[in-house]
């Protein structure tokens, strides 16, 4: 009785240790997803900072991604049991083989910030919500994968969603930005397209994710420094006041950070959850952060503007657990096919 009444106790410490450790994360992930928007926002539209320079502000983050990786890379060498995290190296075979990744990597943060710079925080989450949508044609298109019925009325009720949004955004802000929208349009695209490809290039730096974002963030730095030029934000930076304020320096440092932080708590997240889980807590982040931004930015918006987001919202979760269902049926049926078929290949 004294052993049970022991593991008993045990077993209770240890479902509170992980429900403890499952909030730490998702508060994490929360906390981390929604200041890196907001912080962005800042940097790339205050008119504290006055700085019309979105490339620029990309590739400072970039850099700060880069010396973060090779200073895990140190680490995770020294001390193995912290991380899976790669060596800081070099190769330029690597890089070259990565290059096709990167150059719609260069895509996906450069349309993102623009997306920020251009439209309201409140906005964002609608701005670039077809990532979805895209991520099922692009699915059928490369990867000749079948869609539902189920999937495509979750993309149709988001696709409505998105035009509602735009449509009430425009009457709402009364200028509203289609250069911004066509940026959370493209930006969506990128990301659609680099979690395809992803799969591609991942044997080219060992299956490990960290080394494929260190080779990622070197070619994107190598790109987007001519692009500066090219784009003409010499001027802006030659204009800029604060290049001595310390205060500036940090903002940018903390952006980096949490762009390389992001990704690890998502992928802790997943793991400490469920993708589906994951998924949820995405959502009713995405929530919370646009009420969050109609509050601090002083913002009154009108209820089909607020049902254009739950449309967007919900049809992105619906979304979710379809494909969660539809994996499970398809996992179930490789089991029974693997079963019912012996060695020689032959059904008995």
């Amino acid at each position: 009785m004294a052993s049970s009444g022991t593991e008993a106790q045990m077993a209770r410490a240890s479902l509170k240790s992980q429900w403890i450790r499952i909030a730490l994360v998702v508060t994490a992930y929360w906390v981390i997803s929604i200041s890196m928007v907001f912080l962005n926002k800042y940097l790339l539209s205050s008119s504290d900072l006055k700085l019309d320079a979105p490339l620029f502000i990309t590739w400072t983050q970039c850099v700060v991604s880069v010396i973060l990786i090779a200073a895990l890379g140190f680490l995770g060498d020294k001390y193995p049991n912290i991380d899976n995290f790669a060596p800081a190296e070099f190769k330029l075979t690597t890089a070259l083989a990565v290059l096709p990744l990167s150059i719609v990597f260069v895509g996906m943060i450069v349309f993102n910030n623009l997306t920020l710079k251009f439209l309201g925080v409140a906005f964002y989450n609608v701005g670039r919500s077809l990532t979805t949508v895209f991520n099922v044609v692009l699915s059928y298109i490369i990867l000749t994968q079948t869609v539902s019925m189920a999937v495509l009325g979750c993309c149709a009720v988001i696709v409505l969603g998105f035009w509602l949004g735009v449509k009430e955004e425009d009457k709402s802000v009364q200028n509203l930005s289609i250069f911004g929208v066509v940026c959370g349009v493209l930006a969506s695209l990128c990301v659609a397209l680099y979690s395809i490809y992803t799969k591609k290039v991942l044997p080219s730096v060992s299956d490990n994710i960290w080394r494929l974002q260190l080779y990622n963030n070197i070619n994107a730095v190598l790109i987007m420094l001519p692009l500066i030029f090219v784009m003409g934000e010499l001027p802006a930076l030659r204009m800029f006041e604060h290049w001595a304020e310390l205060y500036f320096w940090l903002l940018l440092v903390v952006a980096g950070v949490f762009g390389i932080a992001i990704g690890y708590v998502t992928s802790l997240q997943i793991k400490v959850t469920s993708p589906l889980t994951h998924n949820v807590s995405g959502t009713a982040k995405a929530c919370a952060q646009t009420v969050l931004a109609c509050v601090i930015y002083s913002e009154a918006k009108s209820w089909l503007w607020w049902l254009s987001n739950a449309m967007v919202l919900m049809g992105s979760a619906a979304y979710s657990y379809v494909k969660m269902n539809e994996m499970k049926v398809q996992r179930t049926l490789q089991i029974l096919d693997d079963v019912e078929s012996p060695v020689g290949g032959e059904k008995k």
